[in-house]
């Protein structure tokens, strides 16, 4: 189910009781990667307070972005990677982490606008180009976001893909990323500080993110009830799983909601001046 064989095969190829050199070697990996995007996202942000000392930029938005690079670390570091090869309960907890936490805290971290506001002018015209285009404005919007992120997952567990997938260590790095991309796109077009120009207005976004809530809620209950789940684990883990994504998933998707609902800036309604006659 996992690639906990590839694991074993370093173990041996090691020769040693400690830990084996291709972990060793994606742990360090996995951690310089982390270090390098946080450092580079604090340059850009002691960048953009030079440049406007008045606008600076919020130290609220750099504690979000360098959460969600902690929860990403968290969810493919030991010991929540070790659970995730062994255990669906642990595929699950990393799932979520990897899938909706991590991606909420780096949206609300607004890369893409702090990436405008560094960029040097004929940059950042083409990124805002490339944001306003057609190709950016399909992906998204809020119906692609959804079919991307949610919706895959009924693909995932009623379907032979997640063994065939995590069979193999590149496939389970590939599921890490589309979990991780699919989220961050989600979390973007329903509740992100960056520019999107296809997102609705907020009324719009609760609609799909009720959509959201009501399809991990259904795939959770299936799963836990063993109706045409595919996946090949223990009935008690994949049971655990099904609790792990209810729960887990709701609690994530109130903090969306919350993020959302923060946003929210109803119109004030004109109010007709005295005195005056209204003409037919």
């Amino acid at each position: 189910m996992t690639d906990h064989g590839v694991m074993e095969h370093g173990a041996h190829s090691a020769g040693s009781p400690g830990v084996p050199a291709p972990v060793l070697a994606l742990i360090v990996l996995t951690v310089l990667t982390v270090l390098t995007v946080l450092i580079a996202y604090l340059h850009l942000a002691r960048r953009a307070r030079r440049r406007n000392p008045v606008a600076g930029w919020s130290r609220w938005r750099a504690a979000c972005f360098a959460t969600g690079l902690a929860l990403s670390a968290v969810a493919l570091l030991p010991p929540v990677a070790t659970f995730a090869h062994t255990d669906f309960r642990g595929h699950m907890l990393q799932h979520l982490l990897i899938g909706m936490y991590a991606p909420l805290a780096l949206m609300l971290g607004a890369p893409v606008t702090l990436l405008l506001r560094t960029l040097p002018v004929a940059g950042a015209r083409r990124l805002s180009a490339v944001v306003h285009s057609r190709a950016g404005r399909l992906p998204a919007h809020p119906a692609t976001a959804l079919l991307l992120s949610t919706g895959s997952l009924v693909v995932l567990y009623f379907t032979p893909l997640y063994d065939a997938v995590t069979a193999r260590p590149a496939g389970h790095w590939l599921l890490h990323a589309h979990f991780l991309l699919s989220g961050c796109l989600f979390a973007h077009v329903i509740a992100g500080p960056d520019p999107a120009p296809a997102r609705p207005g907020v009324r719009a976004r609760l609609v799909y993110l009720g959509c959201a809530i009501f399809v991990h809620a259904v795939v959770a209950q299936l799963m836990y009830g063993g109706f045409w789940v595919d996946v090949h684990a223990p009935i008690a883990e994949v049971r655990g799983g099904a609790e792990i994504m209810y729960y887990g998933g709701d609690i994530a998707e109130l903090l969306l909601a919350a993020a959302l609902v923060s946003t929210w800036r109803p119109e004030r309604r004109s109010r007709p001046v005295a005195g005056r006659a209204v003409r037919a």
